[in-house]
C-alpha cells in the first residue's frame, strides 16, 4: 500500500510541477480525477492480488474501492480548501499554483486512497 501511495504522489506531482495540469478548462480536474482513480484501482487491485481474490473478488474490490474514493474525494478537497485557503493568493488553490497547489493535490490523494484502503479492509472482515 505504502508503494501505491508513494508512486500515485509522486505521478500526480510530477504532472503537477510539468505543467501538465490544465489550470483554465474542464480539463485539469479530470486529469486529477483519472489520477486519483488510477490510484483506487491499483489499491483495489494490489489488495485482491495479495487475498487472492476470485474474479468476483476482483470485481467487489474495485467497485468498493472506487464508491469509497467517489465519496471520499469530494470531502477530502473541502478539508484541503479549508485548511490551505488563507495561503492561496487567487480565488482557488488550482489558480494560486505552486507548493499550495502541490499540498492540496497530495493531501487529498493521501486520504482518497487512505479510504479505499479503509473500505477494503472493513470489506475483508465480513468475508
Amino acid at each position: 500500500m505504502i508503494y501505491i501511495l508513494l508512486i500515485s504522489v509522486a505521478g500526480m506531482l510530477l504532472l503537477q510541477a510539468s505543467g501538465m495540469i490544465p489550470q483554465s478548462s474542464v480539463g485539469g480536474p479530470m486529469l486529477i480525477a483519472l489520477g486519483v482513480f488510477l490510484g483506487a484501482a491499483a489499491v483495489a487491485i494490489d489488495e485482491a492480488w495479495k487475498r487472492r481474490r476470485g474474479a468476483l473478488g476482483w470485481a467487489l474490490n474495485v467497485i468498493v474501492c472506487f464508491v469509497a474514493a467517489f465519496l471520499a474525494a469530494p470531502v477530502a478537497g473541502f478539508v484541503m480548501v479549508m485548511i490551505l485557503s488563507p495561503f492561496a493568493n487567487g480565488s482557488s488553490l488550482a489558480s494560486a499554483g505552486g507548493p499550495v497547489f502541490a499540498i492540496s493535490l497530495t493531501g487529498t490523494l493521501i486520504v482518497t486512497l487512505l479510504a479505499g484502503w479503509g473500505a477494503l479492509k472493513i470489506l475483508g472482515r465480513w468475508r
